[in-house]
């Protein structure tokens, strides 16, 4: 058995059965192929490599041969490989990727030349609907040449997605792998969840006491980024709102930056977009310290700090957005109370879910919760958070 085998799907099975092209063109970026070809394999995908001339003086073949345990197509031969992977053919490719793209293959693709392997493979793909990435890869001053921004244009007019790059100095970087793969993702996996509008308030608050300290909590902020990037994965339109926690956010997600409650009031107050459905699962504070100008002296034997009730930001939201599917959380300390008031909970602001948990959560990757609905019906669900991320997601798609 080839030792690509050893890591398929060891991370999850999102592209099982999926045949992916990995086309690979003569950028130095070619060096990153072998890391993106064993990533989409790490989730299941059946990975082909298609190389231009020019990148085989980049990376060898035999690397992109250990890494996909399929031989590299090079030349096109009388076995018609392109029409075997992309043409209109029964048991055609899934997706055509190709990363790096030079400029030279983003101009040929979009006036039909094909010269290499990896043109060709393109041409044949847009013929018979194959979905295309593209993945520029380039110096800045290339990527900025007003003809081959009007050749990204054509082709993104007949449908193929780009992946902007990320601009560094005076280079046009292309994503990490681990950013690629979940543009892959969501362009073949289940889009159960396309052009659904869906807005995540996750992360932690920050209150100030004096002008140099703050009162927050431990939230980690990884609940809600698991979530928003599951269901940008499925296909949703997703917007993250998302606090003082200092877990890293995606590129690809989409984010507004909230510190304390008040920045979250004005964030709901001044929105102007609308969501089908808005998961608050922030660890917002239940109570506001009475701020004392300038720094509190460290030489005081004792030291009181008044705290009172906040505003509920939820009751806002749910003024704000009446027509949305609104999901809260609820965290409680004792696990035989929990059910009671999540319930409770939904109740008194008449939600449509909440998503109970406990403390023993905070912090960690593992953890239980229970999905408590209008009806009173609980789901419950015991794994990581990315597991439950999903679960909380398919809970409420089916709803």
């Amino acid at each position: 058995m080839h030792p690509a085998e050893d890591i398929r799907g060891i991370k999850s099975k999102k592209l099982s059965e999926k045949r992916i092209i990995l086309g690979i063109t003569g950028s130095i970026a070619a060096i990153d192929s072998v890391k993106l070809a064993r990533e989409l394999i790490r989730h299941g995908a059946f990975v082909f490599p298609v190389m231009s001339k020019a990148a085989t003086r980049i990376i060898h073949p035999d690397s992109m041969e250990y890494s996909t345990a399929v031989r590299p197509i090079v030349e096109l031969t009388g076995k018609t490989e392109h029409v075997l992977h992309c043409g209109m053919t029964e048991n055609k490719a899934d997706l055509l990727i190709i990363s790096p793209c030079t400029a030279n293959t983003i101009s040929k693709i979009a006036h039909g030349i094909d010269d290499t392997a990896v043109t060709t493979f393109a041409t044949t793909a847009i013929g018979s609907n194959v979905p295309i990435i593209i993945v520029p890869a380039m110096h800045l001053s290339m990527y900025n040449n007003r003809v081959v921004k009007e050749n990204i244009k054509k082709l993104k007019k007949i449908g193929i997605k780009f992946i902007d790059p990320l601009i560094t100095g005076n280079v046009a970087k292309i994503p990490t792998y681990a950013d690629i793969t979940e543009i892959v993702l969501r362009t073949i996996g289940p889009q159960d969840l396309k052009s659904i509008k869906l807005l995540v308030i996750g992360g932690a608050t920050s209150e100030d006491i004096d002008d140099v300290r703050s009162i927050t909590n431990r939230s980690s902020g990884k609940t809600a980024i698991a979530i928003a990037n599951n269901a940008f994965e499925r296909g949703a339109d997703i917007e993250l709102w998302y606090g003082c926690s200092a877990e890293q956010v995606p590129n690809y997600i989409p984010v507004k930056k909230f510190c304390n409650i008040q920045d979250l009031f004005n964030l709901v107050d001044k929105n102007e977009l609308e969501f089908d459905i808005i998961i608050i699962c922030a660890a917002i504070s239940d109570y506001l310290p009475l701020k004392h100008k300038g720094k509190i002296s460290s030489n005081k034997e004792k030291l009181t700090i008044e705290l009172y009730p906040t505003k509920k930001v939820i009751k806002n939201i749910k003024s704000k957005f009446p027509k949305t599917k609104i999901i809260g959380f609820k965290l409680e300390e004792k696990k035989n109370e929990l059910r009671q008031k999540t319930y409770s909970l939904l109740k008194e602001n008449d939600l449509d879910f909440v998503v109970g948990n406990t403390i023993y959560a905070l912090g960690k990757d593992e953890s239980e919760v229970c999905i408590v609905d209008k009806k009173g019906k609980v789901n419950q669900k015991k794994g990581n958070k990315e597991q439950i991320a999903s679960y909380i997601l398919d809970v409420i798609n089916m709803d």
